[in-house]
């Protein structure tokens, strides 16, 4: 399997002292991080530019010329970011305003003394794998999609099992019969995967899991594989409405006839991150690893 992918200084720091450019993200759907972006914006302003503010995701991203893009939400405005950044993938800041929030990793009360730093180069940026979901039909491809968390194939109604074929390299490794099947990078992981009884990956791991929904046979378990293989499945005989689904959205609905295509993409998902953050103590208290739950309140 592949090592890790790069990790470098942010991007900002090679061209000389200057104000950045910066995106402020997040989803206008939620008024508590309308009423953050109103409270922070004078904070970033005091050390950046801020060249496009986008809470409805309706811009296109992918020819904005920025240093960093600061997502406010969770990891869910995250990802709705990457994509529609698409090849142009700018370095982001994820300040959590959800639950979890293993993408989005600051807290506003953090941005505030951390931007300085942040700005003066005190970080470096990781690229991640991120995916080229895509589904054919017979040699033609019907739809394309850019992601960073899974493809998955769901059955939707009525809700019985699937019988899913899966190729690596274009040769079959079998047929899960099962719910649904996933295939995740590592920063998808922690999400549906995880759900599903997949294992954690290190995130800038180069690999993806194939994880099935609920199997019939307890031997189908989860797979690791590099991510310089291409990955197929197909349907033996979908319902009405099984679909592909990239990132937690519905893209196609499958026939028999469709494949759908998971392979590495060439744009790299770039995450900023503070130096002194640490992988496993971040899914320590991300997880509730190592909490007593003998001496917990029942």
């Amino acid at each position: 399997m592949s090592g890790d992918s790069t990790i470098e200084p942010p991007a900002w720091m090679l061209g000389g002292k200057r104000r950045l450019k910066a995106l402020l993200l997040g989803s206008g759907e939620r008024q508590h991080v309308l009423d953050e972006a109103d409270r922070l914006r004078p904070v970033i302003e005091a050390h950046a530019d801020i060249v496009l503010a986008d809470f409805e995701s309706q811009h296109d991203l992918s020819s904005v010329e920025a240093d960093i893009a600061i997502v406010l939400g969770g990891d869910g405005s995250i990802l709705r970011a990457a994509k529609q950044m698409g090849s142009n993938q700018i370095p982001v800041l994820g300040v959590n305003l959800g639950r979890l929030g293993f993408l989005a990793d600051v807290s506003p009360g953090e941005l505030v003394h951390r931007l300085p730093g942040i700005v003066a180069g005190d970080c470096t940026v990781v690229d991640h794998l991120m995916f080229q979901c895509t589904v054919t039909l017979g040699s033609e491809s019907v739809h394309e999609q850019l992601g960073l968390n899974e493809t998955a194939i769901m059955g939707g109604l009525p809700f019985s099992m699937l019988d899913i074929n899966l190729y690596v390299d274009s040769d079959l490794v079998t047929t899960y019969s099962c719910d649904g099947l996933i295939i995740s990078t590592p920063v998808g992981s922690t999400a549906h995967s995880l759900s599903a009884g997949g294992p954690i990956l290190r995130k800038n791991l180069q690999a993806f899991v194939i994880s099935p929904i609920s199997p019939h046979t307890l031997t189908m378990r989860p797979v690791v594989d590099t991510a310089d293989r291409i990955y197929e499945m197909a349907v033996t005989r979908p319902k009405e409405n099984t679909m592909a689904v990239v990132d937690g959205v519905p893209i196609c609905r499958l026939t028999a006839e469709h494949r759908v295509r998971v392979q590495r993409a060439e744009s790299k998902f770039k995450m900023v991150e503070i130096r002194d953050r640490n992988y496993y103590r971040t899914l320590r208290e991300k997880l509730g690893w190592g909490s007593d739950f003998r001496n917990s309140a029942t």
